[in-house]
């Protein structure tokens, strides 16, 4: 019997090639595609030589042609960090634009069914709390993060016309703030800026006053809620996240506690339209895949600690936060 075949666009990025090593281990011929923009070939190096594993250096944006069956889709391609869609704003909005219209494009001509990674960025800084998947999201659409915002929108609507015109089998996961091995240091997010301070001796930047929430998941816990979905029957948007939430100065605290540093918190300006409270509700997602959580945020913390740990000095002092800073006032 033939083994089933997944693309996994976006491979060699954090989550991408945590999904790559899912899908490989549950018996799947894996093709992992990436033009390697804001993804490391070393995230996915373990794999390369392996059976039923290839790697493809392709940017979606462009005519996307594979020869053979393609059971699976799963589109991951996306800048996805501060340091990212703000560097590269139009690469950003034609993935989420040309790209995921391509992909939905070979989707079709294959007969696969296609997941498309969303994000928790379509609900803006929300007025509803926490985010169910019927709000609509109160997002500023030319503001500096409109670039993924919109990109992310776009996603969805596109999806699901061609879920609803040409009857392709379509998944959508909004997905929350996830963690783990593998994230990049110094690139916008908050749990790796702050460990890479812990590391390098510096004290913790916190934007605002530190009052704003984030529900952290750890990348095992989100891979398995990907992979559920798309192996269920749910074609609408579904939040796959952690609903524990914190706030960013206790979680600076926790920081501090974890790595066993002196450093004190210090305090910059909010950046702009920076959401104030994100929390998934995830009563959807424990409904239909039966899918919650396990890994609590101290062991999860502390394997990516570990993992931050290992890194040369040279990935540890490699700094990407510069071109950040225009974007902290209006």
């Amino acid at each position: 019997m033939a083994l089933k075949k997944i693309l996994i666009t976006g491979a060699a990025g954090f989550l991408g090639s945590h999904l790559c090593d899912k899908f490989h281990k549950e018996g799947y011929y894996v093709v992992a595609m990436d033009n390697l923009i804001t993804g490391d070939k070393k995230n996915i190096e373990h794999l390369i030589g392996l059976e039923n594993f290839e790697f493809v250096a392709h940017d979606v944006t462009n005519f996307i042609e594979l020869r053979g069956n393609l059971d699976y889709i799963l589109h991951f391609a996306s800048p996805a960090s501060p340091i990212d869609y703000l560097k590269i704003p139009i690469q950003t909005l034609k993935v989420g634009a040309l790209g995921t219209h391509n992909l939905l494009g070979l989707a079709k001509a294959k007969k696969a069914r296609i997941l498309i990674a969303s994000t928790s960025e379509i609900y803006g800084d929300p007025l509803v709390h926490p985010q169910t998947e019927d709000y609509y999201g109160n997002v500023n659409t030319i503001g500096p993060r409109g670039v993924y915002d919109e990109a992310k929108r776009f996603q969805e609507a596109i999806t699901m016309a061609y879920n609803r015109f040409h009857g392709l089998e379509t998944r959508i996961v909004r997905i929350f703030n996830t963690y783990g091995p593998r994230m990049r240091l110094n690139d916008g997010r908050v749990i790796p800026a702050f460990m890479g301070q812990a590391l390098r001796g510096e004290d913790l930047t916190v934007f605002g006053d530190g009052s704003q929430t984030r529900s952290f998941c750890y990348v095992d816990d989100q891979v398995e809620g990907i992979y559920r979905l798309l192996l269920s029957d749910y074609e609408l948007p579904v939040n796959i996240g952690n609903p524990y939430e914190i706030t960013i100065k206790a979680f600076a605290e926790e920081i501090i506690k974890l790595t066993g540093t002196t450093q004190k918190i210090i305090y910059k300006d909010l950046p702009v339209n920076d959401p104030l409270q994100r929390q998934p509700d995830i009563s959807l997602a424990k409904k239909i895949l039966n899918w919650s959580p396990k890994v609590q945020r101290d062991e999860g913390m502390k394997k990516t600690f570990d993992y931050f740990k290992s890194l040369s000095p040279e990935e540890l002092y490699k700094s990407e936060h510069k071109s950040f800073d225009k974007h902290i006032k209006r």
